[in-house]
């Protein structure tokens, strides 16, 4: 097998590595290209492609994240991961890990970790990378890997609960719950969210953003079914679709240009939280992007007509 088939074929695991320790599609694509330029010059063959490969995009995302969090820091509003719509590497035995791990939520947690505790805690509790080779991936000795990872695992274990395993369960209560959004139906919303539920919106300062969060399902239902239904009258629309690996939706103009994401938390039955990032930048790799102003003014303008 030459250096490039094995390269494609651990692509997908190089994308999913660099991706939860950066929270950004761009960088974690760019973190693999440069890990395929080192790969391609690199003198000798490693004894491993995977451990090699594995070790060379974690140092780059970690010189990468170091560098990002000085951005983060001048971030306008909340920052949130950019969406994922489909995570290319599968492990059938691991699906539920995986997809917990690259929630939002998760990757929010992630962000409370230093670059190494974050990128130890990946390899090891993600994708199950024996020490060794962290300490390799990493520059550090095992024994210092294993206390990274004690750390990391306390900070993930205080942060939030862990989402429920049913799948299912959660499918249908995601359907249930934009039926209603899609319907208007302020009671039919309200019922399916937590006491405690907040709505979040990551627009960057680049989109419309009414305030920083709702809290409460009064406050967040009726902020949703203010403007769906003048959303959809003017051509908008809502597609169901998983985003970072939890129930969520695309929302597209009339013209089919991608306004925002929207994922949900859903915890015990209910819907925790609504994170919707609508900040333009952060959804070029979905498609075409369309502009929330512009969409924003139409909506209130069909609002209008109706009162």
């Amino acid at each position: 097998m030459t250096r490039t088939q094995e390269f494609e074929d651990l692509r997908p695991l190089l994308f999913s590595i660099a991706y939860r320790i950066l929270g950004s599609v761009g960088e974690a694509e760019d973190a693999v290209q440069e890990t395929w330029l080192r790969y391609a010059s690199y003198p000798t063959e490693p004894a491993s492609a995977k451990s090699f490969l594995a070790a060379v995009v974690t140092r780059v995302s970690i010189d990468v994240l170091r560098s990002a969090r000085m951005r983060r820091e001048a971030y306008v509003g909340p920052w949130f991961p950019e969406p994922l719509l489909t995570d290319p590497y599968e492990d059938p035995e691991r699906s539920a890990e995986l997809a917990d791990s690259v929630s939002m939520a998760a990757l929010l947690l992630l962000e409370r970790l230093t670059p190494l505790e974050r990128a130890v805690f990946v390899l090891r509790e993600v994708f199950a990378f024996d020490f060794p080779d962290i300490a390799q991936a990493v520059g550090r000795s095992e024994a210092a890997c294993r206390q990274l990872a004690v750390r990391a695992r306390r900070h993930m274990d205080e942060g939030r609960p862990r989402f429920e395993a049913d799948r299912r369960e959660r499918a249908e209560l995601a359907d249930r719950f934009f039926g209603a959004f899609r319907d208007g139906d302020v009671d039919g919303l309200r019922a399916l969210l937590a006491a405690d539920v907040e709505m979040v919106g990551d627009a960057g300062g680049k989109a419309p953003l009414w305030r920083p969060a709702f809290h409460g399902p009064e406050s967040v239902a009726k902020v949703l079914t203010s403007l769906v239904e003048p959303f959809l009258r003017i051509g908008g629309a809502v597609e169901p679709h998983e985003v970072n690996g939890q129930p969520g939706a695309i929302l597209r103009d009339r013209a089919g240009r991608v306004l925002a994401t929207m994922a949900l938390d859903i915890l015990e039955g209910q819907i925790q939280a609504v994170r919707m990032v609508t900040n333009p930048d952060k959804l070029g790799h979905l498609g075409p992007v369309g502009d929330n102003f512009a969409t924003l003014r139409e909506t209130n303008e069909a609002r209008g007509k109706d009162t």
